[in-house]
């Protein structure tokens, strides 16, 4: 199974795309949060053979609603009307530091934060 993950972001949103087998997870590219944000991601996910997308829950650690939580989640929902795919939610706690400490250079830290809340959604799938 082949999943899309996306760091969701006021400003950007980095994406992040496993491989076939859904066991390894690649920062892909950071996109501007635009009017055509849902498109693209849909022509994305379309191109890529996507069968489902994760994306970050934006909770704090505690579980805690935050100002974003409410957008975020009005994202995923419109984002599995426009793709006709299941949106997943996962914790994103943490990926800001872990990302920016194991990132290869010249990867944009929004889709290294992707890749690595997508990541951690994988092993916690067993696969």
């Amino acid at each position: 199974m082949k999943y899309l993950g996306i760091d969701y972001g006021v400003k950007n949103l980095g994406l992040a795309i496993s491989n076939e087998e859904g066991t390894i997870a690649f920062p892909r590219v950071t996109m501007a949060n635009d009017r055509d944000i849902l498109s693209r991601i849909a022509t994305l996910a379309k191109e890529e053979g996507i069968d489902a997308i994760v994306i970050g829950d934006t909770r704090a650690f505690s579980g805690a609603e935050n100002f974003m939580t409410a957008e975020s989640e009005l994202f995923a929902h419109d984002l599995s009307e426009k793709t006709g795919l299941e949106v997943i939610s996962a914790s994103e706690a943490w990926s800001s530091r872990e990302a920016t400490r194991f990132a290869p250079k010249g990867v944009k830290s929004d889709a290294a934060e992707a890749a690595v809340i997508l990541q951690r959604f994988l092993e916690m799938q067993g696969t």
